[in-house]
């Protein structure tokens, strides 16, 4: 079987973390597995890839919401028996090359959110069923996911399958933490958000409950996007920038979970946040918005906390440093809650839907 996963690029981001860290794996199991970008600009997950010796394919560094680019698209279906797209505009120029071709490869597409503003948008409510249609697969990396789609579209039960995301929970385990002092002088407490900068998520919050603790705690932000000029602007503002370090993107990330003290996620929804299972694997304390994708996987394990409301989760950060009893009951839980996204059960599981395709 060969397998291709088309995606916009390999920038940081969840998806784009998912098909860096399961390429390896479907290919471990016999499945040659390669990618295409849609922009192939230099980023450390497409370096790691090709150091590993996978093959990356691109289509250029132009604009991924050029249509000609399904064009393009095109010559690589008739080379694999399946085709795994990851996020939009990909999920678009994907379908329309494989009408425009008559392709009979199979297509399947990965929903990665429980809310996206297209879905929001009358133009796409139209649009979405011609660009759907042509996949047979639609995996929903969540309940919350399946919904959203279901009340988006009228749209075969048939082609919808829920499969949850997972993360290589090993890796995170076997980490070893780093020095506190390669980041803060003194004797410090570390909380830590990894996450893009971008919408939908809220490091704002975040930034802003660091006014309600003590000045020995201090805040690692890990990611890049738009949004990170705000949040510097935000932390220069309140006077903390001696309290707050960006690190940009960073491919330590296991050892920076164990390094932090405790672990955050600041968003306004999630589909299934590996960022949350990947949290919660480090065996730390594992906060994050009372949102849709967050609450269901995080709750009754970690902590949540009203969206956007600082003072509560400063008070919630508080409560976990006061009582070390606490602190380790939470810890444990979030530990053993992580055990059941591992990354193994999710790839077995695309395997599984792909040889039933094929089947067909």
């Amino acid at each position: 079987m060969r397998v291709l996963h088309i995606i916009n690029d390999l920038a940081t981001g969840g998806a784009e973390k998912l098909v860096t860290d399961t390429v390896p794996l479907y290919n471990s199991k016999g499945i040659v597995t390669d990618i295409l970008l849609l922009n192939g600009r230099e980023t450390p997950f497409m370096r790691q890839l090709k150091e590993a010796g996978y093959n990356v394919y691109d289509l250029g560094q132009g604009s991924t919401y050029n249509p000609l680019l399904a064009f393009k698209i095109m010559p690589y279906l008739k080379k694999y028996d399946i085709v795994h797209v990851h996020l939009f505009p990909a999920q678009y120029w994907v379908a329309l090359a494989k009408r425009l071709s008559f392709s009979k490869v199979k297509l399947v597409y990965t929903e990665h959110s429980t809310s996206s503003r297209r879905m929001r948008k009358p133009f796409f409510k139209i649009a979405d069923p011609f660009f759907y249609q042509p996949y047979e697969r639609i995996i929903c990396i969540a309940d919350d996911v399946l919904k959203s789609v279901r009340n988006h579209l009228k749209i075969s039960e048939k082609k919808l399958t829920i499969i949850l995301n997972g993360a290589d929970i090993k890796k995170i385990r076997i980490a070893e933490e780093l020095n506190t002092s390669v980041f803060f002088s003194g004797d410090v407490k570390i909380i830590l958000q990894v996450s893009s900068f971008h919408f939908p998520k809220d490091q704002p919050t975040l930034i802003r409950a660091l006014q309600y603790l003590p000045e020995s705690i201090k805040l690692l932000l890990v990611g890049e996007g738009l949004q990170k000029e705000e949040c510097v602007a935000l932390v220069n503002e309140l006077d903390l920038a001696h309290r707050v370090l960006f690190l940009g993107i960073r491919m330590d990330v296991p050892q920076l979970l164990k390094t932090a003290d405790i672990i955050v996620l600041s968003s306004k929804y999630e589909g299934l946040s590996l960022s949350s299972i990947e949290g919660m694997a480090a065996g730390r304390p594992f906060i994050a918005s009372d949102v849709p994708g967050l609450s269901n996987i995080v709750g009754g394990a970690g902590i949540l906390f009203p969206y956007a409301d600082e003072k509560q989760l400063a008070m919630e950060i508080k409560k976990l440093f006061n009582d070390s009893r606490y602190y380790a009951k939470v810890s444990e839980k979030c530990r053993m809650r992580a055990s059941e996204y591992d990354i193994t059960i999710m790839v077995d599981r695309h395997i599984e839907a792909y040889k039933a395709l094929l089947n067909q």
